[in-house]
């Protein structure tokens, strides 16, 4: 059965889970994560991304709110939505006696008939993941990041339409999970990627949305893009030299700037300008600072947040 209403692979209403003794472990919940996107989830331990997983596997009923994918029932129609889904827990278990060639056939017949085209299909998802010049050694002398490539794969083996992904890089080291997130990204045009971290590095360098979620309550969600250009007021980060009081008062004298915080930065001077009007500051802004003809400016643009800068002030902000 198929029932692709849109562009969205899962779309969430009021999504809500509470466990007995008035436990709220996930509260309200409205997410869409769109086809062929590398979907962030993104929070704090306990934060409710488990049990979101969970819910949209059909491996827990939520206490109120719907969520659906494909344009399915994520509780009534569980298994026509399991069908469509590869999944990978955070630490996969293998016999690891088996090699990683007879780990993805052992799965891959469970969904194709034994013959030719299974085999070229395990070596082509072997060399997807970059482990075809180890696909016939035992899994027990896999090193951790090749564990989890051979945990892509097989959640692959299906050419599921979605992979769910339960921190697939938390215990790597820092070329485990390079390796790990550009298998990842290629996987981007197989199929959409929906996985849960609290790894902000890894967000920030290979998912098209973000998702923000804390304390069981979703406090963002946005393109990475819109995320990293701050909250509330743009600013503009201006490096200079030889700024005077005049040019000062008249940049934080026009309509549209809401604020300018100036900071010494390595013997030089930085204005930090919040501004309301893009259009206005992009047009202006420099060319007000300019009119004084003792400033030099080393420096114009815009800032550009870091995630862990967006993601404390988000968690912070929303525990006061």
């Amino acid at each position: 059965m198929t029932r692709d209403a849109d562009d969205f692979v899962i779309r969430t209403r009021g999504l809500s889970k509470a466990y007995p003794g008035g436990v709220a472990a996930l509260s309200g919940l409205d997410l869409e994560v769109r086809r062929n996107s590398i979907f962030g989830f993104l929070g704090p331990n306990g934060a409710g991304k488990t049990t979101t997983i969970k819910l949209l596997l059909g491996l827990a009923r939520p206490t109120a709110g719907s969520a659906t994918l494909f344009g399915l029932d994520a509780e009534r129609e569980t298994l026509d939505v399991r069908r469509r889904i590869g999944y990978l827990a955070q630490d996969p278990r293998y016999y690891d006696y088996m090699t990683a060639r007879q780990t993805l056939r052992f799965t891959a017949r469970f969904f194709f008939a034994a013959g030719d085209a299974l085999e070229r299909h395990v070596g082509e998802t072997l060399e997807l993941v970059g482990l075809a010049d180890k696909a016939d050694r035992p899994i027990k002398g896999f090193s951790g990041g090749e564990r989890q490539r051979l945990g892509l794969a097989q959640a692959q083996i299906s050419k599921p339409d979605l992979l769910i992904l339960d921190e697939p890089a938390a215990s790597l080291d820092p070329m485990g999970r390079r390796d790990v997130l550009e298998v990842m990204a290629k996987l981007r045009s197989h199929t959409t990627i929906f996985y849960s971290t609290h790894i902000l590095e890894d967000v920030q360098r290979i998912s098209d949305t973000v998702a923000i979620l804390n304390g069981g309550r979703l406090i963002a969600q946005a393109p990475i893009g819109e995320l990293l250009a701050g909250t509330g007021h743009t600013t503009y980060v201006v490096d200079l030299a030889n700024p005077s009081e005049s040019a000062r008062r008249r940049v934080a004298g026009l309509p549209w700037v809401h604020s300018l915080e100036e900071t010494g930065v390595n013997g030089a001077t930085q204005w930090h300008v919040a501004v309301s009007d893009d259009e206005a500051a992009d047009a202006t802004l420099l060319r007000t600072i300019l009119a004084d003809d003792s400033i030099r400016v080393r420096q114009f643009g815009r800032r550009r947040y870091q995630l862990e800068d967006v993601f404390v002030n988000l968690i912070e902000g929303g525990t006061k």
